[in-house]
């Protein structure tokens, strides 16, 4: 039996139809492994958080760039950081300077971005984006730059078009790759990089030269789009492989915690 994707904001009838936001998030969520300290952010990483403390991975320790460090879930939604339900039963609440200095000395295992442009190596435009209209302002990087420098690995979350996946980034806000293999370690970076970029259509992965790789298809897409929606051709894993459908327990998890799709009705 197939599987459905919705792309509105009511959730599929049956319980084994699951919408494409909540595949993102139970993908999102198995990248982090137990005991992690993790940069979880908002939207959907905040929800892939919630998942791997229920699922697989409970003692993963989560971070906001506010200050707030959470060895539990927020017990209830949360629509910014520093809503009140976050604050309340935190591990610790310090400035903003108390957990980027966690990035500094190493300690922070993953971070989850988001990003106007992610390129072939895997680096980050959140500053600017060039169009028909001419240039178009954005927020700018936020901690997206430290997490991205630091971190021992770092994931994005995007919508998949040939506009959000150009072959290089208009504006790079937040490394990647650079250029390739050493890029990092020639420019001082002393670790991590993209560990993955996972889109509306797909998983990508970045190998030993620093390049992305599509990995997965998410299921119901058709190779030939995720092709045609990548700015730059696009190397295929040997071994690609359908990505894996939320779990009975992935979407229990999500539905319990975002019970009215705020987040994940896409």
């Amino acid at each position: 039996m197939s599987t459905l994707l919705t792309t509105n904001d009511q959730r599929p009838a049956t319980p084994s139809a699951y919408t494409l936001g909540e595949l993102m998030v139970s993908t999102a969520a198995r990248e982090i492994r137990d005991g992690e300290v993790v940069f979880v952010g908002m939207r959907l990483p905040l929800i892939a958080f919630v998942v791997a403390k229920r699922t697989h991975a409970p003692d993963a320790v989560g971070l906001f760039e506010n200050g707030v460090i959470r060895a539990t879930p927020a017990p209830e939604l949360i629509y910014t950081m520093a809503d009140p339900p976050n604050i309340l039963g935190a591990t610790q609440c310090l400035d903003m300077l108390g957990v980027m200095s966690l990035l500094q000395s190493g300690r922070v295992h993953l971070g989850f971005l988001g990003a106007a442009e992610v390129d072939r190596f895997g680096n980050l435009n959140s500053t600017e984006v060039r169009g028909p209209k001419g240039i178009t302002r954005l927020p700018g990087s936020g901690g997206a730059c430290d997490i991205a420098s630091l971190a021992q690995r770092f994931i994005v979350l995007l919508e998949h078009t040939k506009q959000r996946l150009p072959e290089r980034v208009s504006f790079l806000t937040s490394p990647g790759n650079g250029d390739g293999k050493g890029w990092r370690q020639r420019v001082g970076l002393p670790r991590g990089g993209p560990a993955a970029a996972i889109t509306t259509k797909a998983v990508l992965r970045f190998d030993a030269n620093g390049e992305a790789h599509l990995a997965s298809v998410h299921p119901g897409v058709d190779l030939e789009d995720v092709q045609a929606n990548t700015g730059w051709k696009l190397r295929i894993a040997d071994d690609l492989r359908q990505t894996p459908t939320p779990s009975a327990e992935e979407l229990k998890a999500i539905r319990e915690y975002d019970k009215e799709s705020f987040w994940t009705s896409l």
